[in-house]
């Protein structure tokens, strides 16, 4: 069996570091903007993936990462399941980055934010995957 994802795309904002109470170990989120192959004439449409990064990783991907830079993520999909405040179960699906390649440089991405403008607001039960 394989689970395999590699995603190119750019950060929809900066990436929230945190560290697990229990032991302290790092991990950082961010929601990747991966534009579509196919779209439809004068449009842009792209799908927004979760991405999750642990350990040293996560570290450098929150120290050198901001909205708008464009990485290459190698992980697996992982699904997770939980009941919300009204008790309805809810699934979320994320990639758990197991490389995070960083594809330019700050200068490059400064100059990529002018031109770039992805909106993430679409909230987890509208992502359909």
């Amino acid at each position: 069996m394989l689970n395999r994802i590699v995603l190119i795309g750019r950060l929809t904002k900066d990436p929230e570091l945190r560290y697990t109470p229990a032991n302290g170990v790092a991990v950082t989120s961010f929601t990747l903007a991966v534009n579509r192959r196919f779209k439809q004439p004068g449009q842009q449409e792209a799908d927004f993936v979760p991405i999750v990064v642990w350990k040293q990783q996560a570290e450098n991907c929150a120290k050198y990462l901001g909205k708008g830079s464009l990485v290459a993520v190698d992980g697996r999909l992982q699904i997770r399941s939980y009941e919300d405040k009204e008790g309805q179960r809810k699934t979320f699906s994320e990639v758990v980055a197991d490389s995070v390649q960083f594809l330019e440089s700050a200068k490059d991405r400064r100059s990529a934010d002018s031109t770039h403008s992805y909106d993430d607001t679409l909230v987890e039960e509208d992502v359909p995957f």
